[in-house]
């Protein structure tokens, strides 16, 4: 301990140095692959989407098709296109993946979730931004099963006094 007493904050600055901040690294490496593409894998629902991207034009293909054939409503491809508008990178990326299961929703949901985390993998900076957003946190939501002595989840059969 140092024999000083400190009484204001004028004091401390004279006794203790000032150590600038380390400064900020992502935490985490670029993963790309031998052909320049960064892999992730989104879920949504019963949906499975494995996604590459890499630079390019902004080109989307889902299941060897383009998105406006695979994904004919709107409101999905605004959904696909949100990762890259928070991001600042619409138009830098070409996007190509493969999706199973589910419904168009649920895979377009699990588009936008492989992409978001591809995008991560390959700018490391951009991680803040669209964890913030909540792209990367997997949506856990399922339907939930059906139960025996009810008409679905939670409805129960007419109910008969007679």
């Amino acid at each position: 301990m140092s024999d000083t007493t400190v009484t204001d904050l004028a004091d401390l600055g004279e006794h203790t140095e000032v150590v600038p901040a380390a400064p900020t690294m992502p935490l985490r490496e670029q993963i790309i692959d031998a052909q320049g593409r960064a892999y992730a894998t989104g879920r949504r629902k019963d949906a499975v989407a494995r996604v590459w991207i890499k630079p390019g034009s902004g080109k989307v293909t889902v299941n060897g098709r383009d998105q406006e054939v695979y994904f004919a409503r709107p409101t999905l491809r605004l959904v696909i296109d949100q990762p890259f508008q928070v991001a600042d990178r619409a138009g830098q990326y070409d996007v190509v993946c493969t999706v199973k299961g589910g419904g168009l929703s649920g895979q377009a949901g699990a588009v936008k979730h492989g992409i978001a985390q591809a995008l991560t993998k390959f700018e490391p900076a951009l991680r803040g931004t669209v964890k913030t957003a909540g792209f990367l946190t997997r949506d856990s939501r399922v339907v939930e099963r059906k139960k025996y002595g009810r008409a679905k989840a939670r409805k129960s059969f007419q109910f008969s006094k007679r």
